[in-house]
C-alpha cells in the first residue's frame, strides 16, 4: 500500500500497460495512453494561464471523459482539484471561488451560463467551458507533486456557518485509495461501474482507485433507469457496483432482476447513509452471487471503516473494522477511552486524516487533534458510535442528528429501523423539530413502495410496540418521495425546516 502522489498513478500504467482500458464513457474506450496524452496537454495549457503548484483550480464538469482528464490534469500540473457540482446556481459557486482563493474554473457548456455568473462576482478568476482551449503541446509538467502537497480541497454541505472546505493532501489521498484496494481486492482485472457524481466524494474515490489499481472505470453521466444499469452490468462484464441507498432502491423495482445471472459481478459497496436491514436483505437476495460491503466515512477522512461482507449475518447493523492501516477508538466528552457497548464519540488515526479545513483554524481546532507521536493528527467524528466485544463498529447518530425530546436524547436511526421494518415503506427520514413543551419534537417522513398505501397511525403504534415512549413520533408524514440535496441523499435539514 504506497502513499506516492496520486498524480503519478495514470502515467504509470500508461507506461506498464498503455493499451489497457482506462476508463468507458458510452460508447467511447479510452485506454490508458491515450487519457494519459489527454492530460498531460491539458496540464501544458494549464501551466502556460498561470496555474502553480498550490494553486485550487475549480471544476465545475458534469461525469464525462472532459471530468476525469480535468482532474488528472489538474493534479499534474501541481495544483489541487476543487470540485463543484455541475448543477450549483451562480451564487454558490462564487461564494467556493472567492472562499478558496481559486486561480481558475474549467466547467462545460451546460454550466457555462451560471459559471459566467459566478466569476463575474469574483475577480480575476479565469472562466473556460471547453478544455480544448486550454490543452497544449508544450511540455507537460514533470515535476511530481509532494506527498504534504495539497491535492483536493472538498467542501461539505455547510448546513451551519457556510461550507467548510476540507484539504486532503496527495499523501493522504494516495493512501486511502491504496487501503480501499487492499480490503476490495481490486486489480486490473476489474471494471467498476461508477453511476455517482465525480463532484461528490464517493463517486471521486472510484476514479482515484481505478487509476491506482489499474482497473477500468465504467462511468455513467448519472444513475438513470435501472434497465440501462442492468444492461451496462451484463454487456461491460462488470465486477463491482458502488451503490447509495437510492442507487439500490432504484435496482430492486426491477421484477426478474434476483434471475439474471450477472456473472461477472463479484462486489457491491454502500456507503453515504446506511442500507436498513430490509433493504440491506433484500439486495442480497437479488444479487445473490456478489459480496456486499458497508461502509463509512466522511469527507473529512474519505472512509474510516468497512464491515467485511462474512460478517453481515454475524453483526446486523454494524459498519465494521477500520480501513487496513488505520484505527479507530471511542471516547467520552472528557477524553476517556471507552469499552464495548459504550457510547461516545469515534476517534479516527490513519494518514487519511484531513489537513484541516481552509483558512479555518477554529473549525479545524475541535476536529483535528494531536496524535499520540509528534506531528500526528487524529480526527474527532463528531459522530456517536459504540462497539461491540470484538470491536466492531456501530454508527448510533451524527452528533448534531441527536433529538433532544423530553430531557432525552432520540437517536434517529433507531426509529428508523423501527418503521422501516413494515414492509411496505420505501424511505424514512426522522428529523428534530423545534417544539415549546418537549424540546425537539420527534416527526418521521415516510415514502411507501410502489402500490402501497401506509397508515401514519399504524406507524405510530409499530413504533409504541418497538420503542421507548419518548422515541415515538409525534407526527408521521407520508410523502409520494423524499426530497434530496444536490449529492443524492435525503435533504433533512429541509425536513426539519418543514
Amino acid at each position: 500500500m504506497s502513499i506516492t502522489s496520486i498524480a503519478e498513478d495514470l502515467p504509470g500504467w500508461a507506461q506498464r500497460d498503455p493499451d489497457r482500458t482506462a476508463v468507458i464513457v458510452g460508447d467511447r474506450d479510452v485506454s490508458f495512453a491515450e487519457l494519459d496524452g489527454l492530460t498531460g496537454r491539458l496540464a501544458a495549457g494549464l501551466r502556460e494561464q498561470g496555474v502553480q503548484r498550490g494553486d485550487r483550480v475549480g471544476l465545475m464538469l458534469p461525469n464525462g471523459i472532459d471530468a476525469v482528464v480535468a482532474i488528472e490534469a489538474t493534479l499534474r500540473a501541481g495544483a489541487a482539484i476543487m470540485p463543484i457540482n455541475p448543477t450549483a446556481k451562480h451564487d454558490r459557486v462564487a461564494d467556493l471561488l472567492r472562499r478558496s482563493e481559486a486561480a481558475m474554473l474549467l466547467c462545460d457548456e451546460g454550466s457555462a451560463a451560471e459559471a459566467s455568473r459566478a466569476v463575474d462576482a469574483v475577480d480575476g478568476v479565469p472562466c473556460f467551458s471547453s478544455l480544448g482551449q486550454l490543452s497544449s503541446d508544450a511540455a507537460e509538467p514533470h515535476e511530481v507533486p509532494a506527498e504534504a502537497d495539497l491535492a483536493a480541497l472538498m467542501h461539505t454541505s455547510g448546513s451551519t456557518g457556510g461550507p467548510k472546505g476540507v484539504m486532503h493532501s496527495h499523501g493522504g489521498l494516495g493512501f486511502v485509495t491504496g487501503s480501499i484496494i487492499e480490503y476490495l481486492e481490486l486489480g486490473p482485472e476489474d471494471r467498476v461501474l461508477n453511476l455517482l457524481p465525480l463532484s461528490f466524494g464517493y463517486g471521486l474515490t472510484h476514479l482515484l482507485i481505478c487509476l491506482r489499481s489499474g482497473a477500468t472505470l465504467v462511468l455513467e453521466p448519472g444513475v438513470g433507469l435501472p434497465g440501462r444499469i442492468v444492461k451496462l452490468l451484463e454487456e461491460r462484464e462488470i465486477t463491482g457496483l458502488p451503490g447509495v441507498p437510492t442507487v439500490f432502491a432504484l435496482l430492486l423495482t426491477l421484477r426478474g432482476l434476483a434471475e439474471r445471472p450477472l456473472p461477472d459481478l463479484r462486489f457491491l459497496t454502500n456507503a453515504g447513509a446506511a442500507l436498513p436491514t430490509p433493504a440491506l436483505e433484500d439486495v442480497r437476495r437479488t444479487f445473490p452471487n456478489a459480496e456486499l460491503y458497508s461502509m463509512y466515512g466522511q469527507t473529512e477522512c474519505i472512509r474510516t471503516c468497512y464491515l467485511p461482507p462474512d460478517q453481515l449475518d454475524v453483526r446486523p447493523g454494524s459498519v465494521g473494522v477500520a480501513i487496513p492501516g488505520t484505527e479507530t477508538w471511542i471516547e467520552d466528552d472528557e477524553g476517556n477511552v471507552l469499552g464495548p457497548g459504550e457510547t461516545g464519540e469515534l476517534i479516527v488515526r490513519g494518514p487519511h486524516v484531513m489537513q484541516g479545513y481552509w483558512r479555518d483554524p477554529e473549525a479545524t481546532a475541535p476536529r483535528v487533534r494531536e496524535g499520540r507521536t509528534a506531528g500526528e493528527r487524529v480526527l474527532a467524528s463528531n459522530d456517536i458510535f459504540r462497539t461491540d466485544e470484538e470491536g466492531y463498529l456501530y454508527f448510533v447518530s451524527r452528533r448534531d442528528d441527536i433529538i433532544k425530546s423530553r430531557g432525552e436524547k432520540v437517536p434517529p436511526r433507531e426509529v428508523e429501523e423501527a418503521i422501516h421494518a413494515d414492509p411496505g415503506v420505501h424511505e424514512v427520514a426522522v428529523v428534530g423539530v423545534p417544539d415549546r413543551l418537549l424540546g425537539e419534537a420527534v416527526h418521521a417522513h415516510v415514502s411507501a413502495k410502489e402500490g402501497i398505501e401506509l397508515d401514519p397511525l399504524a406507524l405510530k403504534r409499530r413504533c409504541a410496540e418497538q420503542l421507548e415512549d419518548y422515541m415515538v413520533p409525534q407526527q408521521v408524514v407520508i410523502h409520494d418521495q423524499l426530497p434530496r440535496n444536490n449529492n443524492g441523499k435525503i435533504d433533512r435539514l429541509l425536513l426539519a425546516q418543514g
